[in-house]
């Protein structure tokens, strides 16, 4: 991503309209960095001006009191003056359709996985002699495959 970052500006000066947006876009993203990717979404360049989706008015007045600070930074990325002003407009359906891309993908549970440390967790189990803390161990087993699965399927 870095050597995207600084190849910018070059590939900005080569470039027609498409993919100059499509650079402010980048410089965007790296400028608002990951707390905005979420609430905050690059949606047209018109000429100069940067028109950025936000799911509410409070989410666009609080980006523009730091604007300035944004156009400064997507400029010096972008080696250029491209961009001059920032217009943020609430549209709601934007924000939520740039949130699903971004979530991970589900991946399908390998049912053999899962079952090959379901039955080491058992055989595990059953070499404890103390009954409470076997029913422990399978608790917290339990638990520590859900949380792993959990994270890679959400």
């Amino acid at each position: 991503m870095d050597s995207l970052i600084k190849a910018l500006p070059m590939l900005l000066r080569a470039a027609g309209d498409e993919i100059a947006e499509a650079a402010v876009f980048v410089a965007w993203r790296h400028a608002a960095g990951e707390p905005l990717r979420w609430s905050a979404v690059p949606f047209r360049l018109y000429g100069r001006t940067l028109i950025v989706a936000v799911p509410d008015a409070t989410w666009q007045r609080q980006l523009e009191k730091v604007s300035g600070q944004l156009l400064f930074q997507i400029n010096s990325l972008l080696g250029q003056a491209r961009v001059t002003y920032v217009e943020f407009r609430v549209d709601p359906q934007t924000v939520q359709r740039e949130r699903a891309r971004l979530r991970p993908k589900t991946q399908p549970v390998d049912e053999e996985r899962a079952l090959a440390q379901a039955e080491c967790l058992r055989v595990a189990a059953q070499r404890i002699r103390d009954e409470n803390l076997r029913r422990r161990f399978l608790l917290a087993a339990g638990s520590c495959l859900n949380r792993v699965g959990g994270s890679s399927q959400e």
